[in-house]
């Protein structure tokens, strides 16, 4: 079996958030499930105990260590604890960085040492009813009014919408001129004409919130632009090979637990006198997909080490999230098909497993997306022959 460079301060680390989720997420989540929203304590209680922002600095409440492998860690034990349903990825790693990267000294100093703890949830905002992979439909807009600019508009399918207390929200601020002249707010709860509508019903990952979020002439201080006006486009993109990473991880992780889940079933059911494990058509599919997962692994993990090394290109972050979202439809369906009857229960985990992971092939970029991507990488003029590539 291939072995994984995590050192041993990190090893530490995932047994301790390992045990953090096993006594204060796990037991919740069938409740949140149900409630169709997770209790803002766990994002306190996983603050408390240094799980939630990892890469800020000291004084940020953070431990100062910028490498994605605390994160991966962080997502690769979530979801196989099946609490992917608790987004705190999303928080940690997806959104907070904005504030570093291309937010001022002040702003940091007044919102991240909060975040970390948990008191303040993240979300951002770019989805629109008419505007998903292409931000330039966006049709939110903002003004620039004195000392502040005017926000109007609503966006759709914002994860964290409900529970989020800071909201870095994108919007056309030249329409006529530019589709393209974005620029990024940072929206907090309480601000006036900032209102949340409901919380979505999904076909899965049920303890999600998931939220539309409607602006009415709110006014955002200028203290609250994120980076330089005009240039949320820039922004957006620039996070984005981040975004997919962040993905990847996850998706693969729940792939992973999917097999296991298969697996150690089929080894206990029996049709026709013996284990279903012992037929040729099961050992064959699931032998194939051993393999599609390992590989899978070895390429994110690869990916993880060129987001380290500041390499990580948009397009091998399409790859790495092309590949384990559709990796991860496949095993689910491959497992429910297996349990058979089972499957379709509830009861049984593998059918959560298929119902979460359709999604994965939509966000943060869909398969059909990702592939124009790609597509246009290997067959443009720059792409390079394999044989003649420096390795």
């Amino acid at each position: 079996m291939l072995t994984r460079e995590f050192t041993e301060e990190q090893q530490m680390f995932r047994d301790a958030y390992r045990k953090f989720l096993a006594a204060e997420i796990v037991p919740q989540m069938e409740q949140w499930r149900e409630n169709g929203i997770v209790d803002r304590e766990a994002f306190r209680k996983a603050g408390e105990q240094g799980f939630l922002m990892v890469w800020p600095e000291e004084q940020y409440g953070g431990m100062g260590d910028p490498d994605f492998r605390f994160e991966q860690i962080i997502i690769e034990e979530t979801a196989y604890a099946r609490a992917g349903d608790w987004y705190n990825s999303l928080h940690s790693r997806l959104v907070g960085p904005y504030l570093t990267r291309f937010g001022s000294e002040e702003q940091c100093r007044r919102f991240l040492p909060k975040c970390a703890s948990g008191e303040t949830v993240l979300a951002i905002a770019m989805t629109e009813p008419d505007a998903g992979s292409d931000l330039a439909g966006m049709r939110s807009t903002a003004v620039e009014e004195g000392d502040h600019w005017v926000l109007n508009g609503s966006k759709t399918y914002i994860s964290n919408g409900i529970n989020a207390d800071l909201v870095i929200v994108a919007a056309k601020t030249d329409p006529d001129n530019n589709p393209h002249h974005m620029t990024l707010f940072l929206v907090e709860r309480g601000m006036e004409g900032f209102e949340r509508g409901r919380n979505l019903k999904k076909m899965g990952l049920k303890a999600q919130d998931t939220a539309e979020l409607f602006f009415n002439n709110v006014k955002v201080p200028r203290a609250n632009v994120l980076g330089e006006p005009g240039k949320g486009f820039v922004y957006l993109m620039q996070g984005l090979a981040e975004e997919r990473l962040i993905g990847a991880v996850g998706y693969l992780s729940a792939a992973q637990l999917s097999w296991d889940l298969t697996a150690d079933y089929v080894k206990e059911r029996r049709a026709f006198g013996k284990p279903v494990a012992a037929f040729q058509n099961t050992q064959f599919k699931l032998a194939e997909l051993r393999t599609e997962l390992d590989l899978a692994q070895c390429y994110v993990d690869q990916c993880v080490r060129a987001f380290n090394a500041g390499a990580l290109t948009a397009v091998d972050a399409a790859k790495a999230k092309l590949v384990t979202s559709e990796l991860q439809v496949k095993v689910a369906d491959v497992g429910v098909q297996m349990h058979g009857g089972a499957g379709y229960m509830d009861e049984y985990p593998i059918s959560r497993q298929y119902t979460d992971a359709k999604i994965s092939t939509i966000y943060a970029g869909s398969s059909e997306v990702m592939k124009i991507i790609i597509s246009r990488d290997c067959l443009g003029e720059g792409y390079t022959p394999f044989n003649t590539r420096n390795f």
